[in-house]
């Protein structure tokens, strides 16, 4: 009698130590799916949730920070946005010729603004700019003729001629920033193109630096 009692004590203990390691385990899996829950909502509220820019913005400028990834909006020489940016295969190149596949570097503007791009939204950057075609005709790659259009066409802040050998259909647009993938575009989330492509206009000077 003796016997069964002190082994019907263990059994009974057995199944309190498991029971208090498994209510254990529970509870620290409850507290750790909601950390979980928490840093999920909060890397949701910080990627999505931004203060309004009042427009019209004042002397904006696009500065693209090729070694960094990274684009700023300036409004009256201070920041006020900054987005990730994929860059082009040959992402480190400062463009020379087409199909280098290599972001160009320098002094832009916003050319056009196409809301019906095959990459969600596009902002047409004003490349090549005259540095380029001086470049272009000095090494060959261009005419006399293809050199002149390039400058008259930037004194005027129009659309430089876009196929030439140096290259062009240079944009700003959408469909991810997560790597380098574009033939030199400077590629946003489609969720900040399109803020960006709200808030800028044509004439819009852009910055592109190493």
């Amino acid at each position: 009698m003796r016997s069964l009692q002190v082994g019907l004590f263990l059994i009974l203990s057995f199944v309190g130590i498991e029971w208090r390691m498994n209510a254990g385990i529970a509870h620290q899996d409850q507290a750790r799916a909601s950390e979980s829950s928490t840093q999920r909502h909060h890397t949701v509220q910080t990627s999505t949730e931004r203060d309004v820019l009042k427009l019209p913005l004042q002397d904006p400028h696009i500065v693209i920070l090729k070694s960094k990834r990274q684009l700023e909006l300036y409004e009256a020489g201070s920041v006020v946005r900054s987005y990730r940016v994929g860059l082009g295969l040959n992402p480190v190149a400062d463009k020379q010729r087409e199909g280098d596949r290599a972001t160009p570097e320098g002094e832009f503007y916003i050319f056009t603004k196409n809301p019906k791009s095959a990459y969600f939204l596009s902002l047409g950057i004003s490349y090549p700019n005259i540095e380029d075609a001086e470049r272009g005709l000095r090494d060959g790659l261009i005419s006399r003729a293809a050199r002149d259009a390039i400058v008259r066409a930037i004194q005027k802040k129009k659309a430089p001629p876009q196929k030439t050998a140096l290259g062009g259909e240079i944009y700003i647009h959408g469909q991810g920033a997560q790597n380098d993938w574009t033939w030199g575009c400077i590629a946003l989330e489609n969720e900040d193109i399109q803020e960006l492509y709200s808030v800028v206009a044509v004439g819009t000077p852009v910055t592109i630096k190493p």
